[in-house]
């Protein structure tokens, strides 16, 4: 009897200890482990790195600014002043207990941003997070994006305007390699490479999407794209595979569903109808009834496509002489940053950085170099063949029509020796030579005769 009254009395009090357990268990909630910040031309994403899921609350202040996010059964676990707050909008990050459990958590801001936040799963590189988006509405940088500045002769022969996407940024790493080599840092590496190779290029301007350590949306890459009446959009992407083997680089354009999905949204918002079609300029669906419009988009959207195929199999016979290749043609598929109906627009996979030799590749910047002059090459042989109207690839081949060179050329008010040079695809020193001239030095009216290309 006295053994069943120990054992019951034991089991009690092993059910009152779990229960205590639990209850603590219950109200410990979790924990903000870290903090990072995102600054970016047209919001600033903070991310706090949390032991689990959290139940939060934000809202705004104004007068002065300030963004308060309170955190139920949370506690903190790192420290918030060792954080660079350097160029974002944050001045300062305070934080309390509140209720006892909860954890507030106040953004002292220069100015008002509009707030917006979400929660991420733990991924390859990351725990659970809780992402907090500060958005400058009073003039982002899709606002602010114009035409970029571009060459113009006097004749009014105009720069051909390529974008370039770096993938992914800020939070979102993209793929990572057996040695920790992330896509991000690669990808933009190699976007600056090929931004500084295109505006080299007589006739050429590049533009970058992003310049920095920062995530973009999908659509605002494309968005940015078309605020900068882009001849072409290129993404840069270094793809991944759950086993080492398959390497090799790789060049996409829409696919024939991306595009039937994409012409039904631009058709069924009503927004898009004032969008031009063509990038620098072009036919426009604002007042026009669904049938022409549809017959435009889709119209629109095959030759966008066609372009994109032209130019996709130019930089992949370039790339082929540089890098082995996953796939020996171009490949198709519905990413959404192809999905540009005025645009042509293709995604260059320079290799697989889950491929630990590619991984090791890409790297460096002798390899990242040689994939940027072949797509730089790829691009250059594409728009000398088929080059848009009113650019100066287009003057320079009208005029090098049926002889293959411009014989001669009269200099005009405001020429130099190294503007023509330029114009027509050869150096100075060879115009020099070519003209028996002692200098650079050319008078108005004088003729010069040019080289054969």
């Amino acid at each position: 009897m006295k053994r069943l009254e120990l054992t019951m009395t034991t089991l009690v009090a092993l059910m009152a200890l779990w229960l205590l357990a639990a209850t603590t268990l219950a109200h410990a909630g979790t924990q903000v482990e870290g903090i990072r910040i995102w600054p970016a031309p047209d919001h600033t994403r903070l991310v706090l790195d949390t032991a689990g899921k959290v139940d939060h609350n934000m809202f705004a202040l104004s007068n002065p600014s300030r963004l308060v996010i309170d955190l139920k059964d949370t506690r903190l676990k790192t420290d918030f002043g060792k954080l660079d707050l350097t160029g974002s909008p944050v001045r300062r990050i305070r934080s309390a207990k509140r209720n006892g459990t909860d954890l507030r958590v106040v953004l002292d801001l220069a100015s008002d941003i509009k707030p917006r936040s979400f929660q991420l799963e733990p991924n390859q590189q990351y725990g659970h997070r809780l992402v907090l988006d500060l958005i400058d509405e009073s003039g982002s940088r899709l606002e602010k994006a114009t035409k970029p500045t571009v060459t113009h002769n006097s004749a009014g022969k105009r720069d051909v305007i390529v974008v370039i996407d770096a993938g992914h940024g800020g939070e979102d790493p993209g793929a990572i390699g057996p040695r920790g080599t992330r896509e991000k840092d690669v990808v933009l590496k190699m976007s600056h490479i090929l931004e500084d190779m295109i505006n080299k290029r007589p006739g050429y301007t590049a533009k970058l999407t992003r310049t920095g350590d920062y995530y973009i949306g999908l659509r605002n890459r494309t968005i940015l794209a078309r605020k900068y009446s882009a001849d072409l959009f290129i993404s840069v992407h270094a793809d991944a595979f759950r086993t080492p083997q398959p390497k090799g680089a790789s060049v996409f354009a829409l696919s024939e569903r991306g595009a039937t999905s994409e012409t039904a949204r631009w058709l069924a918002q009503s927004e898009n109808r004032s969008d031009l079609i063509g990038g620098t300029g072009g036919v426009s669906l604002d007042g026009r009834d669904d049938m022409l419009a549809g017959v435009l988009l889709d119209l629109s959207m095959t030759a966008s496509i066609n372009a994109s195929l032209g130019v996709g199999s130019s930089i992949l016979g370039k790339l082929n002489g540089v890098a082995h290749l996953h796939k020996p043609g171009v490949e198709q598929a519905a990413f959404a940053v192809l999905k540009s109906p005025d645009i042509p627009s293709i995604l260059v996979e320079a290799g697989f950085i889950s491929n630990p030799q590619e991984e090791k590749n890409l790297a460096t910047d002798w390899y990242r170099r040689k994939l940027a002059g072949a797509i730089m090459n790829g691009v250059d042989e594409y728009f000398r063949k088929t080059p848009p109207p009113g650019t100066l690839l287009a003057w320079q081949k009208q005029n090098r029509q049926g002889g293959g060179r411009v014989s001669q050329y009269r200099v005009q008010s405001g020429d130099t020796l190294s503007g023509v040079a330029r114009e027509n695809q050869t150096t100075v020193s060879e115009l020099m030579q070519f003209n028996g001239l002692r200098n650079d030095r050319v008078m108005v009216g004088q003729t010069i005769r040019i080289p054969s290309s």
